[in-house]
């Protein structure tokens, strides 16, 4: 993502309050966009993990960290991909394009630890939040040095939202999601994000507390190592 693109199209989206670069799009899909992802979702693709279950598209990548080239499902694309391509979101990552969505499934009182994302992307990710609404917490790594900011920090994402972590805040931070089922004490000094927010007046009228309902979240990715391989398996079907 070019800096210049960043300032234009993004500025007024980041949330200034944490290193950059954080942004949040509050309502960046419809109500009708989102029902049609739900239901379109594949029911025989779930891995189910301890505390989650989650699927890959448009697969799993490799032990050596390689994507095996093959398109995206539409119905994750259709709706979604121009709106990154008009923010430049992706421009400068190797492949200009989101190659990797991961789907993780969220039903209150589950959460994931603290963790990065590592170096098989590039540094950007771009999350859209389905159904429910959740705090991801935001910390630094052991080693990290983080001056003029406060961490902790908490983001509330709000369904239909979108969340784009880049550049530092995507390789020198941990994010994880709390296994509560009521995130509390939410407002303006305890929430980064919250002047961004699409619905303050919600969670003041719980007392600043959010009831957690399930969560899918869309995590968008370019993974940085493709190989062709994928593209004969499936009769040429893959990027080219």
């Amino acid at each position: 993502m070019s800096e210049q693109g960043t300032n234009e199209r993004l500025q007024a989206f980041r949330i200034p309050s944490l290193p950059p670069d954080f942004y949040y799009i509050p309502d960046f899909i419809s109500a009708e966009e989102e029902a049609s992802i739900l239901q379109k979702i594949p029911s025989n693709r779930w891995t189910h993990l301890t505390h989650r279950r989650l699927q890959a598209h448009p697969s799993t990548l490799t032990k050596s960290n390689t994507l095996l080239a093959a398109p995206l499902p539409t119905y994750l694309t259709s709706s979604i991909l121009p709106r990154f391509n008009a923010l430049s979101i992706f421009d400068d990552t190797p492949h200009q394009a989101p190659n990797h969505v991961l789907i993780n499934e969220y039903k209150p009182g589950e959460g994931i630890m603290p963790h990065e994302d590592g170096l098989a992307y590039a540094p950007v990710v771009a999350t859209v939040s389905l159904g429910g609404s959740m705090v991801l917490d935001i910390s630094a790594k052991a080693d990290g040095h983080q001056e003029n900011f406060e961490l902790p920090a908490r983001i509330f994402q709000e369904p239909r939202s979108l969340l784009i972590t880049t550049g530092s805040a995507y390789c020198d931070l941990m994010h994880g999601i709390a296994a509560v089922e009521v995130d509390e004490d939410l407002g303006a000094g305890s929430v980064a994000n919250w002047g961004l927010l699409g619905d303050k007046e919600g969670i003041e009228g719980m007392s600043g507390r959010s009831v957690r309902a399930t969560r899918v979240s869309l995590t968008f990715r370019d993974v940085m190592r493709v190989s062709k391989a994928a593209s004969k398996v499936l009769g040429g079907l893959g990027r080219r």
